[in-house]
């Protein structure tokens, strides 16, 4: 009597690969019976042929075939569909074969059929746990990132939420920030999200063209319209057409390109030079920069037409000292994506490293972050991450506030301790700022040099009350 396998068999597609054709009859007969589909092959070579023109979700192959082994059909199958030996020389010696090989599993001949219900029970645990696995992966995917910006403080979490409310529309989009914080990034973000995702995405940072070309690299030449303008040569807003343009550190641009980049936002038309004719465009654009644009137009160095024109929406990318909730979660991004990049196995820093990567101030921020990160991951060896890896001016600012927090009158000298008498000066630090702001918690958080977030979990953490209950917009 053949057991049942389960009420609602998992519809599995196997193919069953032996050149014994009782074997093969045998087996098709009871997988069919526990409600599997099911497709047969006499040798290795056919076997192969089958895997590679259909889909099967496992593979029952013979150990010993005339022509190519079941290991060579292990070793050179197209699909990575998982497969399971079958031999009639069941022993530790084939087992540890079948499993350096990339074997799922093996089971011994003649099979009974209570074996390969077990075998076959173990696969689909092995199958709905990878499942549940990967769904889990792509949940916390989908919660703590958007089109690859890994965040999960609240001040990223309402740029998603701003980018998600204009991705319908064409609206122009200033993007400011200190240089590390993922400007491009975002602005790639906007174009993904946006209905131009299928075309194309150009960047370009101003500062680093020569004032002589720029003209040029914009809105494109005529042949012959300076020395060496060989040929006609489309701008990058024409590159652009259809899709959006990236216009890093904007205010680099000089006045009479300013003037020409207001005259193709306002009349979506641009002239090559040396043309006279003028091209439509259809270009959404989005700007960034590290300048107070606003100071530059008072005093003249920036276009005030051009830059209402400009920053219609602007988003702000707050550094990351004022996001430390998320740094262990780039660290871990960070350390996933350099060990795949360079083929090293993946570490994890451990609660001794994250400490201080969680104390550093990050003036370079998550492009400082991701560089410590791929350093630390060459150097170091174990499992974890080393101290002795990180980058020394990370280890010397962790050596400095480790000596200054010994050195605080806050506490005895005889008290050595170095987590009593940290927190005994953030205590202290978090009382004074309090005072000095009336209770504002917000502009306490700044003076402090930390997130909102941050101070509210440190006054839970000590038990500190005072402040206001929610901050206070002056």
């Amino acid at each position: 009597m053949i057991p049942a396998i389960k009420d609602d068999p998992f519809q599995l597609r196997i193919l069953i690969i032996d050149d014994d054709q009782e074997v093969r009859s045998s087996l098709q007969t009871v997988l069919e019976t526990l409600g599997y589909a099911t497709q047969t092959a006499a040798s290795g070579e056919d076997g192969l042929h089958a895997i590679g023109h259909s889909a099967f979700d496992l593979v029952l192959c013979d150990l010993r075939l005339p022509g190519l082994s079941g290991l060579e059909v292990l070793k050179q199958k197209s699909s990575p569909v998982p497969l399971i030996l079958m031999t009639a020389y069941g022993s530790q010696d084939i087992a540890t074969q079948a499993a350096h090989a990339g074997a799922f599993d093996y089971i011994s001949k003649p099979i009974n059929p209570d074996d390969l219900v077990f075998v076959l029970k173990k696969f689909e645990e092995f199958e709905r746990l990878k499942r549940e696995n990967d769904a889990l992966k792509a949940s916390l995917s989908e919660k703590y990132s958007f089109k690859n910006i890994v965040a999960q403080s609240a001040g990223f979490k309402e740029i998603f939420e701003t980018i998600k409310r204009l991705s319908p529309f064409n609206t122009t989009v200033m993007i400011t920030g200190e240089s590390g914080t993922g400007k491009e990034l975002l602005a790639r973000a906007i174009h993904e999200s946006s209905p131009r995702r299928g075309k194309p995405f150009i960047a370009i940072n101003c500062g680093a063209i020569p004032e002589n070309l720029m003209e040029s690299e914009l809105f494109g030449h005529k042949k012959g319209a300076f020395t060496d303008a060989s040929r006609d040569k489309k701008g990058l807003f024409e590159e652009a057409n259809g899709g959006t343009l990236f216009l890093d550190e904007v205010g680099e641009l000089p006045l009479h390109l300013q003037v020409k980049l207001l005259r193709a936002l306002q009349e979506q038309t641009i002239r090559r030079v040396g043309d006279e004719q003028s091209i439509t465009i259809d270009v959404r654009l989005v700007s960034a920069t590290l300048r107070n644009l606003e100071n530059d137009a008072q005093e003249g160095r920036f276009r005030e037409d051009l830059l209402y024109r400009l920053n219609v929406v602007s988003i702000h990318l707050p550094p990351l000292r004022e996001r430390v909730e998320d740094i262990a979660l780039l660290v871990e991004h960070f350390l996933q994506k350099h060990s795949k990049r360079l083929g090293v196995p993946l570490k994890k820093a451990g609660p001794d490293v994250m400490k201080i990567l969680l104390e550093y101030e990050w003036k370079g921020n998550a492009r400082e972050l991701e560089n410590c990160m791929e350093r630390a991951l060459v150097l170091s060896q174990g499992d974890e991450i080393s101290l002795e890896a990180l980058p020394e001016a990370v280890i010397r600012r962790h050596a400095k506030r480790a000596h200054s927090t010994t050195s605080t009158p806050t506490d005895s000298n005889d008290n050595l301790s170095i987590k009593q008498r940290t927190a005994s000066l953030e205590i202290d630090l978090i009382q004074r700022a309090l005072q000095k702001t009336g209770g504002n918690r917000t502009h306490a958080a700044k003076i402090l040099e930390i997130s909102h977030r941050a101070l509210l979990y440190k006054l839970k953490e000590y038990g500190l009350s005072g402040g206001d209950a929610e901050p206070k917009d002056g």
